[in-house]
């Protein structure tokens, strides 16, 4: 669930790229890194930390050129930050080139030990090197040749763009399911970014979504030259909108804020008949928030914030570690004693995927005079491991796969626990298309 961005065609293409990726640091924030292009020489810099401690004035200095390519990385364990950290940059015969990628690769492992098989000597563990080796070993005159039959290798979720000295090849799996838009910068050229959000900081005008299947190429046309690589197959993440993207963020067609409420609004139809009389509806901040309001909205219970959150500290679950996840639990999330103070509260979050960080927020409300903690979640039970770009690799990580909706109700310590269904979260987003939803239902559609 990493954050890519291309620019193409500004001489602050640097500076617009890193300014986009602070618009979507929410989406990785242990890695950054930053491509240029200028006289047939591509520059990158690439560091561990946030955008803003990696992009200082020197380094935007020394990122020059019109065109540029930016990654922020989503944090997996047991991973090297810096080796693995992107943009991949490789010299080959036909010069120079770098890669980032936003999803995973579902069929990585065998790829990579064919390539070993042949010579091919790895520097990173991603999945994302493999591209650059088939890339590199293929014997086409042209880029272009060479990246299409290396895509015909590479199987699972992504989006990539991939810059050499003078070009951008945009490309997004024939599903659709990372998230990935095309603007046209005010200031003269183009951007491509996985969120809208991105082009409202750089001053972008959004034309429309790379299509599922679809291979646009940014060089010498005036305009981005597009083609249909793959028959489409579209099942954009439903995941996206229940937690990822930012909320002013429009994720194919769909506005994330207002399908966050929609989600609200369905539970609270859910618990109309529930006796408990709620005194308040408190979001767990902050991607809670639309859907409390909606909850709010739809059931007339008024919205509080009993919960106050610490925007200094970065998200909790695309933490490495679960040591790390407790701890910023405690540092993010503060509860407002003096608003809950004997109250029953209604707390909506997004989803529970370990249920720790539940617990310590049902215990800390309760601990700060809270008579009763009613959990609602606006999104169904994850119940199976994602392999196309979510950090929960294996069911054991996942709580719904090891307790009953009631088991996990004790664990959190809440008086009450109800979910979205899966046909609620279609409802709420949009029952226009089918979306991919392995984490909830277990349908593994993409196939290796």
């Amino acid at each position: 669930m990493c954050a890519i961005v291309g620019i193409y065609g500004n001489d602050n293409a640097a500076r617009l790229a890193s300014i986009a990726l602070f618009a979507m640091q929410h989406r990785g924030q242990e890695a950054t890194g930053i491509s240029s292009s200028c006289d047939g020489k591509i520059y990158t810099k690439k560091d561990r930390g946030l955008v803003s401690e990696v992009f200082n004035e020197e380094a935007l200095s020394y990122l020059k050129g019109d065109m540029a390519i930016g990654h922020n990385r989503y944090a997996t364990a047991g991973r090297d930050s810096v080796l693995d950290a992107q943009p991949i940059y490789a010299k080959y015969k036909l010069g120079e080139i770098s890669i980032v990628h936003n999803g995973n690769l579902i069929n990585k492992d065998e790829v990579r030990q064919d390539l070993i098989d042949k010579g091919a000597i790895f520097q990173t563990g991603m999945d994302t090197e493999n591209l650059i080796h088939l890339i590199a070993k293929n014997t086409k005159d042209h880029l272009k040749d060479r990246i299409v039959e290396a895509l015909n290798r590479t199987i699972g979720a992504y989006c990539f763009i991939v810059q050499s000295r003078s070009k951008q090849f945009v490309i997004r799996d024939r599903y659709g399911i990372r998230p990935l838009s095309l603007g046209k910068l005010k200031s003269g050229g183009y951007i491509v970014a996985s969120e809208t959000c991105a082009f409202d900081l750089v001053g972008a005008e959004f034309i429309r979504d790379v299509r599922p299947g679809e291979m646009l190429i940014l060089g010498e046309s005036d305009e981005p030259e597009s083609i249909q690589l793959f028959e489409p197959e579209f099942r954009p993440c439903a995941f996206e909108y229940v937690y990822f993207a930012r909320p002013d963020s429009v994720i194919d067609g769909k506005n994330v804020y207002t399908t966050r409420e929609n989600m609200g609004k369905a539970l609270a139809k859910n618990d109309v008949n529930s006796k408990i009389k709620f005194d308040m509806v408190v979001p767990v901040p902050d991607s809670g928030v639309p859907a409390a309001l909606g909850y709010s909205a739809q059931s007339g219970v008024p919205f509080k914030y009993g919960i106050i959150r610490n925007h200094y500290i970065g998200r909790t679950f695309i933490e490495p570690t679960q040591e790390m996840r407790n701890l910023k639990v405690k540092m993010k999330l503060s509860p407002m004693g003096s608003i809950i103070q004997g109250k029953t509260l209604l707390v909506i979050d997004d989803s529970i995927v370990r249920g720790t960080t539940s617990k310590r927020i049902v215990r800390m409300l309760k601990e700060a005079g809270a008579k009763e903690v009613h959990f609602r979640v606006a999104s169904p039970e994850i119940k199976f491991p994602c392999f196309y770009g979510i950090d929960t690799p294996t069911k054991e990580e996942l709580i719904s796969t090891q307790m009953t909706k009631d088991e996990v109700c004790k664990y959190i310590e809440a008086d009450s626990l109800e979910y979205l269904s899966i046909d609620d979260l279609v409802g709420a987003i949009g029952e226009d298309r089918h979306y991919a939803l392995e984490s909830f239902d277990g349908d593994y559609f993409v196939k290796a």
